[in-house]
This record gives structure tokens, sequence and C-alpha cells, in this order.
């Protein structure tokens, strides 16, 4: 409980500032056990659910779910390329967030953001979504099935006294985002579902471009 604490006071103060980017360094194990959300193992995964990981649910891939996951990756890439890579992630992304829904309910999850959805297990707000994908990114790394790039700590951006000025400051709140990087250029890249319907292909986009205007001009889910 600690730990979200200091992670709530950080992403507060990173609001604060307005127009920012609110990057971190060391491993991606970190975000995760400052939002109480254990690391995947080889078998499964952490759920993050009912705003800002007020509730986790660990949920196990049996040896079938992860012959459905390679083999999707498998069928959507066209080439052996970083590109590829990405859109093949984005389809397992996807795939593995219905299968997760399904168990713990969020399903349900409506896109964007509910304020009065707080606590209720059914919902995830960005925080809930990017550390449950970092999680998935994590376990498709420990079984081999990314090798272009890494997967990084997550991050935010967000501009609330735009917002402010405009009327409208929850347009502009910082907004968390999975992270992976090219090993070979170093290029970052966006993975970011929470705007979507539960199950959606996640937008997989450069970091550079991913949330600089407002929630309303987040990019597409990746095809």
């Amino acid at each position: 409980m600690r730990h979200r604490i200091i992670s709530l006071a950080l992403f507060v103060a990173a609001a604060a500032l307005g127009g920012c980017t609110y990057e971190r360094s060391g491993p991606p194990e970190n975000h995760l056990s400052d939002w109480g959300a254990e690391p995947p193992s080889n078998r499964a995964v952490t759920v993050c659910h009912a705003y800002g990981c007020q509730k986790t649910t660990r949920v196990t891939f049996s040896d079938k779910d992860v012959n459905e996951i390679s083999k999707l990756m498998r069928k959507v890439r066209k080439k052996d390329t970083p590109y590829e890579e990405l859109r093949a992630v984005a389809y397992a992304v996807g795939w593995m967030e219905r299968k997760t829904g399904d168990i713990v309910g969020t399903k349900a999850d409506r896109p964007g953001m509910d304020l009065r959805a707080s606590g209720d297990p059914t919902q995830q707000d960005c925080v809930d979504e990017a550390t449950t994908t970092t999680s998935y990114l994590m376990f498709l790394a420990k079984r081999g099935l990314i090798k272009h790039h890494t997967v990084e700590i997550p991050f935010s951006k967000g501009n609330v006294l735009k917002g402010a000025l405009q009327g409208d400051p929850a347009k502009y709140w910082p907004h968390w985002t999975a992270v992976l990087k090219d090993k070979k250029d170093g290029q970052k890249w966006a993975v970011d579902s929470w705007i979507y319907e539960n199950g959606e292909n996640p937008a997989v986009v450069k970091v550079d471009e991913w949330y600089i205007k407002d929630l309303d001009a987040l990019p597409k889910p990746t095809t």
C-alpha cells in the first residue's frame, strides 16, 4: 500500500507541473511493484483493475493458450522485422485482454475514463491498463515471443494546466502507457489500449507522437 501511495503522489505531482512527460528509469518490475502488481511468470500475469490497481488478479495461461498466442503472432507477422513484431504484439495483447477479461470480469470495462468507476472491479483506468499491458508484454518476452524489442517501464504525459485554462482539465489529465523499445535503433513505442473497448488491439505508436494533443486525439487501434 505504501508503494501505491508514493506512486499516486508522484502522479499528482507530475500533473501539477502542467504540460509534462513523466518518465522513470529502471526496469518495468519497478512500476509493477509500486502499484502492487506481482511480476509475470512463465505461466501467469497480473491484471490490475478497479482504478489505480486497487485490485489485482493473477491469471494463469495454459499451454494451449500460449500456443494460440504464438500461432496468432506468426499469422499476423508478415516478415521477421521490428515493425511486424509490433503488429503481432498488438494482436497478442488484444487476445490476452479478451482472455483475462472473461476471467476477471474486465470484459465489461468501458473505454476511457469514468471517475465514478473507481473501486469497480470490472473497470480499468489508464494505470490499470498500462500496468496490465506491461505484464502481458513481459510475459510474451519471457516466452520468447518478443525478440526485436525490450519491455520498458511505463511513462505518462499530460497537460492539466492547458485543460484548466480551457475549463476541462480531465481532457488533458496525465495518461499512462506501456512501452516497448527497439533493440537496434532505440525507438520507444507506446502500447496503449486504455481508450478502446476491452479486447481491441492497442494502439502502437512512437512515444513522441503519442498523446500530443488531448484524449480525443489518441491514435486508433493497430490493424
